[in-house]
């Protein structure tokens, strides 16, 4: 991409010069594959949203997998591996970690004045955004099927078990992983560019999110059962998202009902954590969310005035 200034002011880069007379779905198009290469071009993004909970998945199983296993059988029986019990963690914190830096890329537009550029262009504002969200939902289903392959490898490497033994509701059950992947996800991007947007700074944006992000994964019920835990984790565990994701994805994957938090019996069988927890995630979507847009908004009008 590239831009200079005139007598006039500055000159729209390349993807908004392109976008000149678009549709609204040509518009989402260019701003989707200009944030996925984006994204990929940066190594930060790649390491921490990839390939750290990938060396977090090896680490987790050989340290502790020995230690945890008598605790899970006694929890949810002796068919349980801690490899199937720990995968849905390892997707969860891979989510997390991707759509935490869903703000960063935002902050390193304003910096570079791409994103005042982007706003005074012919471009459709609403898809410039959509098309921003959709290149971080690809990232997020193309990690969750890696994380979930390699879960399946390392089971075999250690088990010799079969597929359906790793993820026990089959191919729609990887359907379902993914979709709440999406919808957790959804959450911490709206809160990631809650913190661009008022911290302007990318530093401060990374510190931030990680300040939150990290701890929560250990303060929910993601490596071990609530039941074995503080009470104290018991307690934060209640209003952490966190816990809410790692538990549907692990109904979805045991096939069974893993809540812990709330009693739930209204639906059956896996549906008893499935559905309030998705209820709950999607709730911390429309609360972040519409912050995120706001701020959004404000930042829009401030830039173009």
């Amino acid at each position: 991409m590239s831009s200079h200034s005139t007598d006039k002011g500055p000159v729209v880069d390349d993807t908004a010069q392109e976008a000149s007379g678009n549709s609204v779905a040509a518009d989402i198009r260019i701003s989707f594959k200009r944030w996925l290469v984006k994204n990929l071009r940066n190594p930060y993004v790649i390491f921490t949203s990839l390939v750290q909970p990938i060396i977090f998945f090896v680490l987790f199983v050989e340290v502790f997998g020995a230690i945890a296993g008598s605790t899970l059988s006694a929890a949810l029986g002796p068919d349980i591996s801690y490899v199937t019990y720990l995968s849905p963690a390892i997707i969860i914190m891979s989510t997390l970690s991707s759509a935490a830096t869903s703000g960063i890329g935002l902050v390193d537009d304003m910096e570079e004045g791409m994103f005042e550029k982007m706003l005074v262009s012919p471009m459709n504002r609403s898809a410039m955004f959509f098309g921003k969200v959709l290149s971080e939902v690809a990232r997020i289903v193309v990690q969750t099927v890696i994380v979930l392959l390699l879960g399946y490898l390392l089971l075999v490497l250690k088990n010799g078990a079969a597929f359906d033994q790793y993820l026990r509701t089959g191919a729609a059950g990887i359907v379902g992983v993914v979709l709440v992947t999406v919808i957790f996800g959804g959450a911490f991007m709206a809160y990631s560019n809650i913190v661009a947007l008022v911290s302007r700074d990318q530093e401060a944006t990374i510190m931030f999110t990680n300040l939150l992000t990290f701890p929560l994964v250990f303060v929910s019920s993601a490596f071990l059962p609530l039941s074995v835990l503080p009470g104290w984790i018991r307690t934060v565990a209640v209003f952490n998202p966190i816990t809410y994701g790692v538990d549907s994805v692990r109904a979805i994957m045991l096939g069974q009902d893993v809540m812990t938090v709330f009693e739930m019996t209204a639906f059956g069988g896996i549906w008893n954590t499935v559905v309030p927890a998705v209820v709950i995630l999607v709730g911390f979507n429309v609360l972040l969310g519409s912050i995120a847009i706001r701020l959004l908004r404000r930042a829009a009008s401030i830039k173009v005035q």
